[in-house]
């Protein structure tokens, strides 16, 4: 055989059983390929190679990713490790089970970079998700203009600057709570001293 000629084995299906599984956890997270790399501290095109079966992972690999996506590494090799078409229990729910999210409105890049490293740093079960204004923070939360893919859950807490640009925080927060879909989300209003 020559050197470097890639023969397809067992070990294929299973990269590729468990980079879909990766995929579809992601799409139900609905968070993209660099979120998850952030997420999960690997590259985006290391994460890419995974998703699409081509490549092999390493144990701490999986633990980032199962811990990103939050779902338990048995679950990752539940899934891999099974035949194709068969029904993988997870516990009460189907998976991938996601945690609900906290929802960081913030125009300040600095200071949502700063937020976004202390929630790295305290490995909290929640994400985090990032919106620059408050339309944003609309879009998000009705799941229109950018965000008119994504699914529910609501987030579990939104975590609000009230200096923002266009839309004031007061103004986001009027029309958060004067929609009875998501005014019982609980927000944290932040005022950022420099």
């Amino acid at each position: 055989m020559k050197r470097g000629h890639h023969v397809p084995g067992p070990d294929t299906d299973l990269q590729k059983r468990l980079g879909s599984f990766i995929r579809s956890c992601r799409h139900n997270l609905g968070i993209t390929q660099e979120e998850l790399a952030w997420r999960a501290n690997i590259h985006r095109t290391y994460l890419a190679d995974v998703e699409r079966g081509a490549r092999n992972v390493t144990l701490r690999t999986v633990v980032n990713l199962a811990k990103a996506l939050h779902v338990t590494v048995a679950n990752l090799f539940a899934v891999a490790t099974t035949s194709p078409g068969t029904v993988v229990r997870t516990g009460s729910r189907p998976a991938p089970s996601a945690a609900r999210e906290i929802l960081l409105v913030e125009q300040n890049a600095t200071d949502a970079a700063m937020m976004a490293r202390a929630f790295k740093r305290a490995h909290p079960a929640n994400p985090l998700r990032i919106v620059r204004n408050g339309e944003a923070g609309l879009d998000y939360l009705f799941g229109t203009g950018r965000y008119a893919k994504r699914k529910p859950p609501q987030p579990i807490l939104i975590l609000l600057n009230l200096d923002l640009p266009k839309m004031s925080g007061l103004e986001f927060l009027k029309r958060l709570k004067g929609d009875k879909s998501i005014r019982k989300i609980p927000v944290v209003l932040l005022k950022v001293l420099h």
